[in-house]
């Protein structure tokens, strides 16, 4: 589904790549882990693979669509949960989704019944006509996941999409991508949450400046790395304790 070959992105005025010679690929209907410390290069290439940066070399394709033949139909065919919140917040939730599904030719009663069925199965329908600016950090995260999948994407990049919410709204979200999993969407997500990733994820891969060091199920790579009981301890083998800071 998604075919990623000698990637690489160097942005202006710096030294290093933020993504170097990746290549990598992920097959269709998989829920794969992108994990990195900060810095690492998960936001950027999810960046590009989104069409929001140009790579400096390299290419990929998604669905057997490419950036620079199909770029129409490769944003159709995806939907983005980025790591900030992306809604209006002196709009409210219905007001926003309605804005997001018609910036896909969404409009009318089927716009109007897939919101009220995203919004019921992520426990937010009482909520509807509530502006987002007085929503919690978990329903904001759930409003824009609603956001980004009212198209039916075959692909949804996700960053961070469970990052400072309450646990119940973590539950609500993991239960949710599980099911859209289910249902054909193949799914790739960064999070630090590695506790997470180890049981949500079909394969992983571990970034660390700007190339992937190693990749796998999860239980594969626990059982490959000596001494490590779980993927957090695979991680700091593999990417070290030192602090990441970086501005």
């Amino acid at each position: 589904m998604i075919e990623i070959t000698k990637l690489s992105k160097k942005y202006k005025n710096t030294e290093n790549y933020s993504v170097e010679n990746l290549t990598l690929r992920i097959q269709e209907r998989e829920i794969f882990g992108l994990l990195g410390p900060n810095g690492a290069g998960k936001t950027t290439l999810i960046s590009i693979l989104s069409s929001l940066l140009k790579p400096t070399s390299g290419s990929f394709a998604i669905n057997g669509l490419t950036y620079k033949k199909n770029k129409t139909e490769l944003k159709q065919s995806i939907g983005i949960v980025p790591q900030e919140y992306a809604l209006y917040p002196s709009l409210t939730a219905h007001e926003n989704l309605v804005y997001f599904g018609s910036m896909y030719g969404l409009k009318g009663k089927a716009l109007k019944e897939n919101i009220d069925e995203h919004l019921e199965l992520l426990g937010l329908t009482q909520f509807a006509n509530k502006k987002i600016a007085n929503f919690s950090g978990g329903m904001k995260r759930r409003i824009n996941l609603i956001a980004s999948i009212l198209h039916k994407p075959k692909v949804l990049f996700l960053d961070e999409p469970t990052v400072g919410v309450d646990v119940q709204s973590k539950n609500a979200i993991i239960d949710y991508l599980k099911k859209l999993n289910t249902g054909g969407t193949t799914i790739l997500y960064t999070s630090h949450h590695l506790n997470e990733a180890e049981h949500f994820c079909t394969r992983v891969a571990i970034i660390d400046l700007g190339t992937i060091v190693c990749k796998g199920k999860p239980s594969e790579l626990i059982s490959q790395q000596e001494n490590a009981d779980n993927l957090e301890e695979v991680f700091l083998a593999q990417t070290g304790k030192a602090l990441r800071d970086y501005a």
